[in-house]
Order: structure tokens, then sequence, then C-alpha cells
């Protein structure tokens, strides 16, 4: 028997159509198997392609988060532009004003709306290790640079983990040529990618130039990545020299993949909110 489910692809980090980053999600999605939610995913092929799901506990919904490979327990595109879906199929009410509380395979995930719309989530604990020099020399071979033209290097888990590495600037970053199949091969185990930064003059439109690598997930270069950018903002609140990190800023990404996506990043206390705006290009109903 042939089901309908509610579908929206949703672009996050931007309020433009056909900007940022698509994300795909499937509404009402409790009866579909996990096999069933793996092959969506590979169909759409999206960088994630995500499932709405009655919660368990206490959450507004329960997310669940595919690469055309497989699973995700967090990425921060796919959380904002399904809470976007969500609300709008909601009518953008709440349990509790203006916030969300979404399960997912990390954990219970805060969310919260804007007056202008956007949606922050905030960032999960986030844990770091540092690489060996020899896993640095192989990012940096990967990434078609030198050992020494890599800053901070520091191997982030937020639920996704990135091998999180700074360059000089952001002109560096825009020109990068990595080779895909030498990241995909890199270390450790379970690793989703490799992501990578430098910072804009001062007085533009962003702070910090961003880009995301995971093609082992079958991603070669992610629009617009909220789990890499919640990795940068982790590693930057850590370093005293970095001015963005002491305070607010905002990231762009997509620069290489035209599409143009602004992340907003803001420091509270313990906690890492990051988040942006959201719309829908393409609304209707999935027969699974």
């Amino acid at each position: 028997m042939i089901r309908r489910c509610p579908f929206e692809q949703v672009d996050v980090f931007t309020a433009k159509l056909f900007a940022g980053n698509p994300v795909a999600v499937v509404l009402d999605a409790d009866e579909l198997s996990s096999e069933q939610m793996q092959a969506i995913a590979r169909w759409t092929n999206l960088s994630e392609t995500t499932f709405v799901c009655s919660p368990h506990a206490a959450g507004d919904y329960r997310l669940r988060i595919f690469t055309p490979r497989g699973e995700l327990p967090f990425a921060g595109h796919p959380t904002i532009g399904s809470a976007h879906a969500f609300l709008r199929r909601r009518g953008r009410s709440t349990r509790v004003p203006a916030k969300l509380l979404q399960e997912c395979g990390k954990g219970l995930v805060s969310l919260r709306v804007e007056d202008d719309g956007r949606i922050f989530l905030e960032l999960p604990s986030a844990t770091h290790r540092q690489p060996t020099p020899q896993q640095i020399g192989a990012a940096a071979e990967a990434l078609g640079v030198a050992s020494a033209d890599i800053g901070m290097a520091v191997i982030v888990d937020v639920g996704a983990v990135w091998f999180t590495l700074q360059l000089a600037d952001a002109a560096s970053v825009v020109a990068l040529r990595p080779d895909m199949t030498k990241i995909a091969a890199l270390q450790p185990p379970g690793l989703t990618g490799v992501t990578v930064f430098g910072s804009h003059p001062r007085g533009g439109s962003a702070d910090v130039e961003v880009r995301s690598f995971a093609p082992a997930h079958g991603v070669n270069e992610d629009p617009v990545c909220g789990s890499g950018n919640g990795c940068v903002a982790s590693v930057l609140r850590n370093d005293p020299n970095w001015p963005a990190g002491r305070g607010d800023y905002v990231a762009s990404q997509g620069t290489c993949v035209m599409r143009d996506g602004r992340v907003h990043v803001r420091y509270e206390g313990e906690s890492i909110w990051l988040g942006g705006h959201a719309v829908t290009c393409v609304e209707g109903m999935l027969n699974v």
C-alpha cells in the first residue's frame, strides 16, 4: 500500500529561494522503516534528508537525519530546516512560545525562533581532540596545502565529527581544490569530514569563510554546514588571538558552490547558538 507523507525541501541559512543549503524534510514519518528512510535519502541525493516523527519523551518532535549513505545523530542545517517545516505545518504554534525542543540521536536540542524568522539552535556539547602530526599532514595533503599553512587543527565532535582546520584567511579557503578520495580516506574512523575556515577582512558582510567536505558520506562539499560551523565556533571560542571568537560573528559558506549562505553565531554563557533564515522551495506529498 502506498503511503503519502507531507514533504518539503527547505533552503537553510538564507532568506532567498535557491540559495543556502537544501534539506529534504519528510513529515509524519512514524510508519517509515529505517530502510525506507535510507532509500529516500539516496533518492533525494541531498547532503541530508530528515524524517519528523512523534517524540519519545519531552521533545516537540523526534528527528532522524540521513545522508545518502547513512544516519547521523545530529546535523545543523537539517535541524533548522526541519524546525522550519514543522512550524509551517503547525502554523508556527509551539508548546512554549517561540521555542522548540527536538529529540535526535545526540539527545535533546533546544531551538528558538527570532522575531525576524531566524531559527537558532543550541549546539550540542562539543568534545575536542588534538590530531596527531601525521593526521594533520594527511589532511593538508588532501586539501592541497602545506602543513605549515594550517593554523589551529582540532577534531571536534558535536554529534557529527569534523576535522576542523584553520587557514590564513578567507581567500585561502575559497582557493582550495581538495582531493576528495584522500579526504574520504582520512582517519580516525567515524570522521564525518573536514571543515576549513579562515577570516575575512574586517568590515565586510561576514567575518569567517567556511567550507565543509564529507565525501565518505556521499557529500563532496556541503553547501552550508551547521555542524561544521558549530565546530568552528567551538574552536574559536578557545582562541583568544582570534578576534571573531571573542563575540558574536557571521560566517559565510557556499561561495564556491554558488549558495551564498550566512550562519549567525552567538556565545551566551557556556552555550553556543547558531542559526539563520530558512525558506521552503518545494512542498507537496511524497508517495512511499
